[in-house]
């Protein structure tokens, strides 16, 4: 019988040690690979205007400077729409929409995964389908939905296509099918529980790494959203459109572009740093079955 290798005094798959060694140092190499581009865009933002012009370019600063941000904060002063407002705009739209998102997401989820009712398949092939079109497909026929239902020019025609986003609920019901005991659902509706305290009480803190992952994945979407064809006035548009507008001067702009993309990627790695277990665990088990 082959002797199980331990390691901190937990039972590890039993690999030899060379094989331990090609991984990590495969993983390494691949870590390094995906660090390059965020480690490049930093230094960017830290060249004067002599040194991004460089051929080839460097990696690396050789006079780093703060020049580049404060050009940026000068430029967002003298937009004729206080800045504030677009900074103001993102967080709404992102805040509502993620949360919504989770919200509608994970019941619709919960329905198709753990209540039986007719068309439950149909349904559910539908939306695994509507996964396969990109946005840029569907944007006439949202655009003339959004005319009728009166929201274009509003915030709501940002919020609420964001609600009804399927990718979120695919994760989701693939998570709960796995990851939530039908018996434990059973025995809370013996108990007197109604369907939405199940749902609330016992299901979702079940699936925790999944929601995460959903308010992760909405919330880099609608932190990054640019320019929409929903919305014409400018006191609606969003932070990542104003920093566009402002870095769209040409070369002169180059610095005070490479600071912005700096300030935009901030949140979305911070948030994606913090989570990322939670991620690595749902993309494992949303694909799996017991």
């Amino acid at each position: 019988m082959a002797k199980l290798r331990t390691r901190k005094h937990k039972v590890v798959l039993n690999r030899s040690v060379g094989g331990d060694a090609g991984i990590t140092t495969m993983l390494v190499i691949l870590g390094i690979f995906m660090l390059v581009p965020m480690v490049y865009a930093i230094s960017q933002s830290f060249k004067p205007l002599d040194e991004l012009w460089i051929f080839p370019p460097h990696l690396y600063v050789i006079n780093p400077t703060f020049r580049n941000f404060k050009d940026l904060f000068v430029l967002m002063n003298t937009s004729w729409v206080p800045f504030s407002r677009y900074i103001f705009n993102t967080v709404l739209v992102t805040v509502t929409g993620t949360l919504g998102n989770l919200l509608f997401g994970s019941m619709a989820a919960y329905a198709l995964s753990k209540i039986m009712f007719p068309g439950r398949k149909w349904i559910f092939t539908t939306i695994r389908t509507s996964l396969m079109f990109h946005k840029t497909c569907t944007a006439v026929s949202n655009f003339i939905l959004m005319s009728a239902l009166g929201m274009v020019d509003s915030y709501w025609a940002l919020i609420v296509p964001a609600w009804g986003h399927t990718l979120g609920l695919y994760l989701m019901k693939q998570f709960m099918e796995t990851n939530v005991n039908n018996s434990v659902l059973e025995s809370a509706r013996l108990d007197g529980s109604s369907e939405f305290k199940t749902f609330w009480v016992i299901a979702m803190p079940m699936v925790k790494p999944a929601w995460l992952t959903l308010i992760i994945y909405c919330f880099q979407d609608l932190w990054n959203a640019g320019s929409s064809i929903y919305i014409h006035s400018e006191q609606l548009k969003s932070f990542h459109y104003a920093i566009n507008q402002i870095v769209a001067g040409g070369i002169k702009r180059a610095g005070a572009s490479a600071a912005a993309s700096v300030i935009m990627m901030i949140v979305p790695v911070m948030v994606f740093v913090i989570s990322q277990s939670k991620i690595i665990e749902t993309m494992g088990s949303s694909g799996m079955k017991d």
